[in-house]
């Protein structure tokens, strides 16, 4: 394996670039058909199934462990229940199908096509050479799956393996700096790069209580102000949580080196603002309000 000195937060970067992409699956009206085709009719049981098929049909507390924050109750509703709708290699075919659909639908056929996607789909590929599997959950369970042939599929699937690699990571960097789940998603809106406190109270099942009483809880760690923002302390706690992260995800992105992942991350920009330009995402997605 190749390691290359890389600029400080490059590997950060590409994962900004890539996530959302893999992300646009998650608000696409073709993963409402596809899964309704399967018999799905709770778009929460198709976002949640779609994500853990890789694990197989596996119930809440699995999912409670490898999402993080989600609230429990919530997943026992749909987990393992979805599996009687679809088993998971139906899911995962079904999720294949509309990632299809949806970078053909937001990219176009010209970029689906292009030599532009075929080169990202190599170089992410290449990344995930050095992924590790231990204490990696989802990353591995996701690595298990075959590479689909076509180079924009081949590419969102590399995406989709970087980003769980992170995530992985992630999660032990939470449990590191002490936040739970709830804290977690409350700090993260606080930087303004977090989903809004709408879209998490949504599709978390977490309730307002839960959400206020975790700032009251960051408050008396004086990580927010009385007016929920950030503290000096708290800013430098988010901060240090993702350079945590960086630090365990570093791998693959200096096996690919500081060419191929600003290079990477170029391509990735590029993909990513024609499908925001598209409509892939909702406008009050992320944000503090």
């Amino acid at each position: 394996m190749t390691t290359t000195a890389l600029p400080p937060r490059a590997g950060r970067r590409c994962h900004n670039a890539l996530n959302p992409l893999h992300s646009t699956l998650y608000f696409s009206p073709d993963l409402d058909r596809e899964f309704g085709a399967l018999g799905f009719t709770d778009q929460t049981a198709m976002r949640l199934a779609s994500r853990s098929a890789a694990l197989g049909a596996v119930g809440p507390g699995t999912v409670a462990a490898t999402f993080y924050n989600y609230r429990h109750e919530l997943l026992a509703r749909h987990l393992p229940a979805v599996w009687e709708t679809a088993s998971p290699a139906q899911v995962l075919d079904a999720r294949l199908r509309t990632a299809d659909a949806t970078l053909r639908r937001l990219l176009g056929e010209e970029t689906v096509a292009s030599a532009e996607m075929a080169e990202a789909a190599e170089l992410a590929l290449r990344a995930t050479e050095a992924c590790t599997r231990h204490a990696r959950p989802l990353y591995s369970a996701h690595a298990d799956l075959p590479v689909p042939e076509e180079p924009h599929l081949a590419y969102w699937h590399a995406a989709t393996l970087l980003r769980e690699h992170r995530g992985d990571g992630h999660l032990a960097a939470l449990l590191s700096a002490g936040l739970d789940p709830v804290e977690a998603v409350v700090s993260h809106t606080a930087t303004g790069k977090g989903m809004s406190p709408r879209w998490v109270l949504g599709s978390r099942g977490w309730r307002r209580a839960d959400w206020d009483a975790a700032v009251e809880r960051l408050r008396g760690r004086g990580l927010l102000d009385a007016e929920g923002e950030l503290t000096e302390a708290g800013t430098a706690l988010r901060d240090a949580l993702e350079e945590h992260t960086d630090r365990l995800d570093a791998a693959p992105y200096e096996h690919l080196g500081a060419a191929g992942v600003e290079r990477l991350t170029e391509l990735g920009r590029g993909f990513l603002v024609t499908a925001a330009v598209a409509g892939a995402f909702p406008p009050d997605l992320v944000g503090k309000g």
